[in-house]
């Protein structure tokens, strides 16, 4: 397995004569391809205190084509980026925007399931998630 190398890096190892090769590569390669790519989308997790304050960062995505949800603790941003009706019957030349989907999630261990607020503006979906107070789960038993 380590000596295994993502395909569009393949070549890269094969010819070092032209120094600006990188980046032509790097400039013509989709960052939603590219294996440098971990995601479709940045999504920061801050711990404010008595709440987490999740951002992502949405550039073109409207509010329907986002689903966030809390299940058990995980939080989970699903965006299913779609073309509309109008964008199809144009005729381009040449067009570098597509239909994509991705979803990022992160587990929240406190997260309590009341007082969840999320907010669209300018590309950034904030999401808030308040903190419960931690249960002990440890159960001391008495000796006969």
């Amino acid at each position: 397995m380590a000596s295994m190398v993502p395909y569009n890096r393949y070549g890269r190892g094969l010819r070092r004569s032209f120094p600006f090769e990188d980046f032509f590569d790097d400039f013509f390669t989709s960052p939603l391809v590219s294996a440098s790519s971990d995601a479709a989308f940045q999504m920061n997790v801050e711990d404010a205190g008595e709440s987490y304050v999740v951002t992502a960062h949405l550039a073109g995505v409207n509010r329907d084509e986002i689903d966030v949800e809390l299940n058990e603790g995980r939080l989970s941003i699903s965006v299913d980026k779609k073309e509309t009706e109008e964008e199809k019957g144009k005729n381009y030349l040449h067009k570098e925007t597509r239909e994509w989907s991705a979803t990022r999630g992160v587990y929240l261990k406190d997260a309590a399931v009341e007082g969840l607020s999320a907010k669209l503006e300018d590309g950034v979906l904030t999401v808030n998630v308040p903190k419960q107070v931690e249960k002990a789960n440890v159960t001391k038993i008495a000796i006969e």
